[in-house]
């Protein structure tokens, strides 16, 4: 199906909901969704974002910001995953239990408002990735029009741009506990120490980036062709003792770069028994 087509299927899709709400984090699936959902039901569309500690800051003004440069009705909400040990204590499917918690709250917000489906931002291109946050959604009856017409991540993009919206490139950008390994307790303290490392670098100009935090260890992530202007163009001292302030014993640097789920790698290993190097 051609883009275009995927766009027609799209609107369809919503003018056949009559009245939806919009799972909307501010990145950019979910905010593609949020416009179209707008373009074609006006006020009887709603975009609503989950605020908890796993949210960076700049995120959440970013949502406001694009919901308002849209148009569409925003409405924030506070989800209560941090209180959840099955998600704090950062099992290989945390992710379920996050959605679990984002999806329990906004489907009765949703009856109670009078919005009768609750629509994600999913695309085509996470269900090929290890993502239990999924199924959660899934269960509790949410829908997935990117995925369900096939549109892939870089078409997000690309109709982004086309439909004039500024952030159609803007870096991925997941929850906070994605930069723990599997394992490690994941604490609002740690949260809030990697969210400011991270402000930091953005503030410095580095725009796609991860912090990971491993114990006390700080590890960079930057794309692999930003590695060598990082090192030759950055004070890295001052870098280390801003990290340091913060929390951090020790601050790395990734050799391989940035990659969009670099720690489901473990669990894919485990899975297929593939050893390091091999």
């Amino acid at each position: 199906m051609i883009l275009t087509a995927k766009l027609e299927r799209l609107k369809t899709i919503f003018a056949e909901m009559e009245r939806a709400l919009i799972a909307y984090s501010g990145g950019v699936d979910s905010t593609l969704v949020a416009k179209i959902a707008y373009d074609v039901l006006g006020d009887r569309a709603l975009a609503v974002t989950a605020v908890s500690p796993s949210l960076l800051p700049e995120e959440l003004e970013d949502a406001k910001i694009q919901a308002a440069t849209i148009g569409i009705k925003h409405q924030l909400v506070t989800t209560q995953e941090m209180s959840n040990p099955n998600y704090t204590s950062n099992p290989v499917n945390r992710c379920y239990f996050c959605k679990s918690e984002l999806h329990d709250t906004l489907k009765p917000m949703a009856r109670e408002l009078g919005y009768p489906y609750v629509v994600d931002g999913v695309n085509a291109d996470d269900l090929q990735d290890y993502r239990p946050g999924i199924q959660a959604a899934k269960e509790r009856g949410a829908f997935s029009p990117l995925a369900e017409v096939g549109v892939t991540k870089a078409e997000v993009r690309q109709l982004s741009q086309e439909l004039g919206l500024p952030w159609w490139d803007k870096p991925a950008q997941p929850c906070l506990s994605s930069r723990f390994p599997y394992g490690e307790e994941i604490t609002i303290a740690k949260l809030q120490r990697v969210g400011r490392a991270e402000i930091y670098l953005r503030k410095l100009g580095w725009t796609n980036l991860r912090v990971r935090s491993e114990g006390d260890t700080a590890r960079i992530e930057l794309p692999p062709t930003a590695i060598k202007d990082f090192v030759a163009n950055s004070d890295l001292e001052i870098i280390v003792a801003e990290f340091q302030k913060l929390g951090f014993l020790y601050v790395t640097l990734d050799l391989e770069g940035y990659r969009s789920g670099k720690l489901n790698r473990v669990f894919r290993m485990q899975e297929t028994g593939e050893q390091l190097g091999a």
